[in-house]
């Protein structure tokens, strides 16, 4: 993932802006209907597990280890040549992600640093070359799959270990003065570098069987950067959709001004105050987002979300109409931190009861007010609008304008009616003085 929020905060402020759109070439075309039956799976689902795993698990400091503390390869190959997750077991993993009512992942395939998690064999800087020496994709997959969870790869556009990606202002090794990095980039091919990444992509979308979400990662572009001229973007996005055509491609190959180069938007470890819109337009999302400070492993990383402020967050992503993906970044032996697994155990025991208030859902129609203390979400399909109460009132809790849209409210956790009164076009719920045993209790809505 990125290392600068500043280069985020300026694309969110980009996204609202009135951008022309590119013309859609032929292989790209389909009818809005089309999309929307494409990404229906994505748009029901809500919720996602994120992986960052590769040898910086091993260094346990950030998964930007090697850019941050300039690491030369020679010094960053230590990490490959001990890389042995002899724990590893991902029908584990995948139990998790399902008992915490995560319906798809995301693994990172290969990161900045280059270290591929399968056996490409276009590079010798992968897995299968590490003590390990086994493919770590292809039991992944399997194992989650079997849980009926869905399958994405991050793949990195960025490449800090291959010998024909340019230098440019982010990389760990490269010449700081401009005219010295262009000295030594000389010897560095970026058509060669794009044939790569079209190559592996060919790999990972050939061999795995159905991949349903790709999440390249990321664009940059300027003086000192890389955007989509450089990686060949609509070359690679063509060959994805031949590969894969029903696949849900995130916005990160820098053509964010055609229509048709992306599906959804990717809020990067940031809530947005409304749904975001491109062209005034309200368009797919999902924020990508940490339990702690990092993607990748990082033992003494201490800024950890807790519980209740995950739940919440699910909840008011729902409430916008996005998507979370939320990141695990296992350990070098392959096993999620302990303070991962709390939390994952925790969303479960909430989503275990309050799930049809997320699958499915989306934000409320606009003549819903929201209730102070509250979060709104609807389910278009049943009918049902979810009251969830962020701060437990004593007895009342007042839902102006409300009256006559509703027959009938419970509980969610317990399906136990909740009574209420009507005073002009309010609504008064008569609530239990003591909060249900959930992290947030939830009132169901059955709507005239």
């Amino acid at each position: 993932m990125k290392k600068s929020s500043v280069l985020w905060m300026l694309f969110l402020v980009s996204i609202n802006f009135t951008i022309p759109a590119q013309d859609t070439p032929a292989w790209a075309k389909e009818t809005p209907k089309q999309k929307a039956d494409r990404m229906a799976w994505w748009t029901h689902d809500r919720f996602g597990m994120f992986i960052h795993w590769g040898t910086y698990s091993l260094a346990a400091r950030h998964e930007w280890v090697k850019n941050n503390e300039k690491i030369s390869d020679a010094d960053y190959q230590k990490y490959f040549e001990h890389f042995d997750p002899d724990l590893y077991n991902p029908k584990e993993w995948a139990a998790k992600a399902k008992a915490a009512g995560m319906k798809y992942v995301v693994i990172t395939t290969k990161h900045h640093e280059g270290f591929c998690l399968w056996d490409s064999k276009y590079t010798d800087f992968k897995v299968t070359n590490t003590p390990y020496g086994k493919d770590l994709i292809k039991p992944f997959v399997d194992a989650f799959r079997a849980e009926g969870i869905k399958i994405g790869f991050y793949y990195s556009l960025i490449d800090w270990h291959h010998p024909d990606f340019p230098y440019d202002g982010v990389h760990p090794n490269g010449p700081k003065d401009k005219d010295e990095r262009k000295a030594a980039n000389a010897t560095r091919d970026i058509k060669k570098y794009q044939q790569y990444m079209k190559n592996q992509m060919t790999e990972l979308l050939t061999k795995y069987g159905r991949i349903d979400e790709l999440f390249t990662d990321f664009s940059y572009p300027g003086e000192n950067g890389k955007g989509h001229e450089d990686w060949d973007s609509e070359g690679l996005l063509k060959l994805i959709r031949q590969l894969q055509p029903n696949i849900v491609v995130d916005n990160r190959l820098d053509l964010e001004h055609t229509d048709w180069g992306w599906d959804f938007v990717t809020p990067e470890q940031y809530m947005p105050k409304e749904w975001p819109t491109i062209r005034g337009k309200r368009v797919p999302w999902e924020t990508c987002q940490t339990f702690s400070g990092s993607w990748g492993y990082y033992r003494d990383e201490h800024s950890w979300k807790s519980v209740r402020q995950l739940v919440v967050m699910l909840i008011e992503v729902t409430s916008k109409g996005g998507n979370l993906l939320l990141n695990v970044g296992p350990t070098a032996r392959g096993l999620f931190d302990d303070r991962a697994n709390e939390r994952l155990e925790g969303m479960g025991k909430w989503m275990y009861l309050n799930s049809r208030s997320i699958y499915g859902c989306t934000q409320a129609p606009d003549d819903f007010k929201t209730p102070e203390n509250c979060l709104l979400t609807y389910h278009p399909a049943t009918k049902r609008l979810y009251v969830h109460v962020l701060d437990w009132p004593f007895q009342t809790l007042h839902l102006p304008g409300f009256a006559g849209k509703f027959k009938y409210a419970q509980l969610l956790n317990d399906a136990s009616e909740v009574r209420f009164n009507i005073t002009g076009d309010d609504v008064t719920f008569n609530l239990p003085v003591q909060k249900p045993n959930t992290e947030v209790p939830v009132i169901e809505l059955y709507l005239e």
